[in-house]
């Protein structure tokens, strides 16, 4: 059987923490900025974490 393959853009979106939680960047933060407040942006600028339903399609997707 051959070697499962990691998904290269989930690779790029997403890490695992020491305790085995998934990071995730937050979305709406690439541009048209000029409309959105000062204290959304800053809250968009730190890692979330994955949902509880969705981390198992993202281990698949890591092959983890």
């Amino acid at each position: 059987m051959p070697k499962m393959k990691t998904i290269s853009g989930a690779k790029k979106r997403f890490k695992l923490t020491g305790t085995g939680k998934i990071k995730r960047k937050h979305a709406f933060k690439s541009h048209i900025l000029t409309k959105k407040s000062t204290k959304r942006k800053r809250n968009l600028t730190y890692w979330g974490t994955v949902a509880k339903s969705d981390v198992p399609n993202v281990k698949a997707m890591l092959t983890i």
